[in-house]
């Protein structure tokens, strides 16, 4: 059973830096910071847009998920959980074979720029509704809500493990707050060249990391349906 236990825990932290790198998530965070006159303010107000609608998601989840997920009292695996972390890894698979070599088009990219520079402009109220549509964890919540519910939590602790999950997702652009904080001239300078790095190397990294994901969950499904 530890073992088992261990290999959620690793899991969780598999889902969380895969939705830290997202392509999509991780460009618009970057893009929130780099247009506009006022990076910082832009930035915090997308931070916590993001930040509260993903907090929100984990705290309904705390008391309607719960332990639903965890293993029986014989220490048997649900058999729909199995199902949907082979279903999960199927999806993944496939969405790495799509895109890992697909850069944004260009036409992607203009629409995302000309998106975030409205945003930039916007009042806070804007700003905020920005970060939680475009910043959230997406498609990688319903992955880390199984997973937090499989380790059979108590509400505290879904509570704990979902905030760990939620600032991890958001790191990156909460590193980069920081940095505009504490030295906003060289914080400008880094995130411009990580607008360049992004568009060269993000989906090769990403494309990885979802990769053990996948294979982490249809790991555990198989194991699940076979034992």
């Amino acid at each position: 059973m530890m073992c088992g236990v261990d290999w959620v825990h690793a899991e969780l932290v598999l889902v969380s830096v895969a939705a830290m790198f997202s392509p999509t998530t991780l460009t618009f965070c970057v893009l929130a910071l780099v247009l506009g006159d006022r990076p910082l303010r832009t930035g915090v107000w997308f931070y916590l847009g993001a930040a509260t609608v993903t907090i929100a998601i984990g705290v309904a989840a705390a008391f309607v998920l719960g332990d639903f997920a965890a293993s029986s009292s014989a220490g048997e695996r649900r058999t729909w959980v199995s199902v949907f972390d082979i279903v999960a890894a199927a999806a993944l698979f496939v969405y790495v074979a799509r895109t890992w070599r697909h850069q944004f088009s260009e036409k992607t990219t203009e629409g995302m720029v000309e998106k975030m520079n409205a945003v930039a402009s916007s009042p806070w109220i804007a700003v905020v509704a920005a970060g939680a549509t475009l910043a959230n964890p997406g498609a990688f919540i319903p992955v880390a809500l199984k997973t937090i519910s499989e380790n059979n939590p108590t509400t505290g602790g879904f509570a704990v493990e979902w905030i760990f999950f939620t600032i991890a997702s958001l790191l990156p652009l909460g590193i980069a707050l920081i940095l505009l904080l504490v030295s906003p001239d060289r914080a400008k300078r880094l995130l411009h060249g990580a607008r360049v790095w992004l568009v060269g190397h993000l989906r090769l990294i990403a494309s990885a990391i979802i990769l053990l994901l996948a294979i982490s969950l249809l790991r555990n499904g198989i194991a699940g349906l076979t034992s």
